[in-house]
């Protein structure tokens, strides 16, 4: 009996081998294939696509139909193939918690600066995440930012910081000051940040595409994007209730974009938030963030930034998918952001 038991397993783990290589060689085989492999994609078509941001599979086979008709202008027949061709190419099922967490592994955490503040976020702002940062002005929003671009550098010495600006807050001499707090070389620190200034919103939202190209066809190590401040320009543009629903949809639209390359590209997304202040509120604090529940939805972290005692800032961490609510107070000094002793 015991003999028998000892043949079937041998017979079961060599059947689990067998089916472990025939999954490799199937998952190689559609790693294999590219753009040009595609039915009906000719090398015209192909460098269309690649120079429209379609530069892999992924890339096609998230996409609808109507954005290749308009990028290509191919007919909406083909590009519905395509996408589908794209589709079964790529293993797009479902994954296992265990092989998700081992790719979670791979997650970095980029520290601010204040130990409290890193530890309410489990030990640092997430790559692959997005985290946003709302509060009234002088509450250390954009301070953190420029910490943030720093400290980045602290995690690899090639890494960059991709700041977008969209209310001229960007200031080098800041860098610096923050650079030589952190006794690392300023000239490098500053020459490791890629920054632009944005002047409306459709500005804003291509140069967030624009980040892939600097990893696909500059090949910088980009670890963070940041923009500061993430809804003024919509905030400006679109003014009274019936232009909301098109500010919320082109609002929607950006954040995707940065969810989706902060996944694809394991990087940290950092966004700095305005706020207003409910006038129907009488009871506790009526502040509030801009853009309603979808910059809450797809942030991955919510920090409200509050002004303490005696300088003092305070951030509490309002939503997380893993985390419990809490709060750390910190204060930002010339060499950079720091606890509260």
């Amino acid at each position: 009996m015991e003999q028998e038991l000892i043949q079937e397993n041998k017979k079961n783990g060599s059947k689990e081998v067998e089916q472990k290589r025939k999954r490799r060689e199937l998952k190689m085989e559609k790693q294999e294939k590219s753009i040009h492999d595609l039915p009906g994609v000719g090398a015209a078509t192909a460098e269309k696509l690649m120079s429209v941001g379609y530069s892999d599979l992924m890339s096609i086979a998230v996409a609808s139909p109507s954005d290749l008709v308009d990028s290509t202008g191919m007919g909406i027949a083909l590009a519905k193939k395509v996408i589908a061709v794209a589709r079964s190419s790529l293993d797009m099922g479902f994954e296992s918690g265990e092989e998700l967490l081992r790719r979670r592994e791979k997650v970095i955490r980029l520290k601010t600066g204040s130990k409290a503040f890193d530890s309410l976020l489990g030990g640092g702002l997430e790559t692959g995440a997005i985290t946003e940062c709302f509060g009234e002005f002088g509450s250390g929003k954009t301070q953190i930012g420029h910490a943030l671009a720093v400290n980045c550098q602290t995690v690899d010495k090639d890494a960059v910081a991709v700041y977008i600006d969209t209310e001229n807050t960007f200031r080098p001499e800041r860098i610096i000051q923050l650079a030589k707090g952190a006794g690392m070389d300023e000239e490098q620190v500053l020459k490791s940040i890629k920054v632009a200034r944005a002047y409306n919103s459709d500005h804003q939202m291509l140069l967030a595409e624009k980040v892939e190209d600097l990893i696909k066809k500059q090949g910088l190590n980009v670890k963070l994007v940041i923009v500061d401040s993430l809804t003024a320009h919509f905030r400006a543009e679109f003014i009274g209730r019936g232009t909301l629903a098109d500010r919320q949809q082109k609002l929607n639209k950006h954040m995707h974009v940065l969810s989706k390359l902060a996944d694809r590209h394991n990087f940290s997304v950092y966004v700095t938030n305005q706020v207003m202040a409910k006038p129907d509120m009488f009871f506790g604090d009526p502040t509030q963030a801009i853009g309603g529940h979808i910059v809450a939805h797809t942030s991955t972290f919510r920090i409200y930034l509050r002004k303490g005692k005696k300088g003092t800032r305070v951030a509490k961490l309002v939503d997380s998918p893993n985390l419990p609510e809490g709060e750390a107070g910190f204060y930002v000094d010339e060499s950079g952001v720091k606890d509260v002793e």
